[in-house]
């Protein structure tokens, strides 16, 4: 029934949000002809935290490249917050682009560059034009997130290695951005600092922003994701579930190389045990 036109008790329509990402087909070439992601199909929505697993050389440094439109694919095809990545790697609407979405590379030294830590992580919310107080506001949140406001007026190079990590992280904060990449965030960093930067890592997701994660460390994925995207040696999407069944799908995870076997030898009798590759012996 309707009346002047308007259709009376019908649900309203409620149009599907565009995910934050949505690859289809997508491969990368190095120099043309090396592959680094062979075919991805992948989606993940907004405000998912994600886990990115994979054994080195397996595309997730790449893949991350690509989200952060850093580059375009050579086949398929990929939206990024609405936008087309290919665009966004040509520099149409680079920066606004990447304010939305933050990279953190593996090497924290790529990303700090200023004389001190404020510096650098006042460096982008400046290029923005931002008044003053609005530029010292987001500094102080960001340093506030990664709990280094006492490290504000050191030199980086002064730094350890976590409160490098700490710092990078920090410098993509400072601009706010909806989406938060990070490439082998805890990658050498002894015990203690790695699960204090996993609990920041953690705090952050739960926070509410889009969290995508590299790593191939199996130990921090229960804390930072809610989902887990495995990456195969063939560089293609090997399994997509949650953390507790990736985790427990053993003949997945000696695929992708991220356990492996030994074979032990008592008398007559062999026995193989799996070994998480960052915990050999263990």
């Amino acid at each position: 029934m309707s009346v002047d036109g308007v259709q009376l008790g019908a649900e309203p329509v409620v149009p599907r949000r565009e995910p934050a990402f949505e690859l289809h087909g997508v491969r990368y070439l190095y120099a043309g002809r090396q592959v680094a992601l062979d075919g991805i199909d992948l989606r993940i929505e907004r405000g998912e935290r994600v886990a990115l697993l994979g054994a080195n050389g397996s595309g997730k440094s790449t893949l991350l490249k690509l989200l952060d439109g850093i580059i375009a694919p050579a086949a398929g095809s990929m939206r990024a917050l609405g936008r087309d990545v290919a665009a966004v790697a040509d520099g149409q609407d680079s920066f606004r682009f990447h304010r939305e979405v933050g990279l953190v590379f593996q090497d924290p030294d790529i990303q700090l560059f200023s004389a001190t830590v404020l510096d650098d992580v006042a460096f982008g919310p400046l290029q923005l034009g931002l008044p003053h107080d609005e530029v010292r506001a987001c500094c102080d949140e960001a340093l506030r997130q990664m709990d280094i406001a006492h490290l504000a007026d050191r030199a980086p190079f002064e730094l350890s290695g976590g409160e490098k990590k700490r710092a990078a992280i920090a410098s993509v904060l400072s601009l706010r951005p909806d989406v938060l990449l990070l490439d082998e965030p805890t990658a050498s960093l002894d015990p203690r600092t790695k699960w204090v930067l996993v609990n920041l890592i953690r705090q952050l997701g739960e926070g509410g922003k889009t969290l995508v994660t590299a790593t191939h460390e199996l130990d921090i994925v229960p804390l930072i994701s809610e989902r887990v995207v495995v990456l195969g040696e063939n560089r293609r999407v090997l399994a997509d579930g949650t953390p507790s069944d990736i985790l427990a799908d053993r003949q997945t995870l000696l695929r992708a190389n991220l356990i492996h076997e030994h074979l032990h030898e008592h008398g007559a009798t062999h026995h193989s045990h799996h070994h998480d590759l960052d915990h050999h012996g263990s």
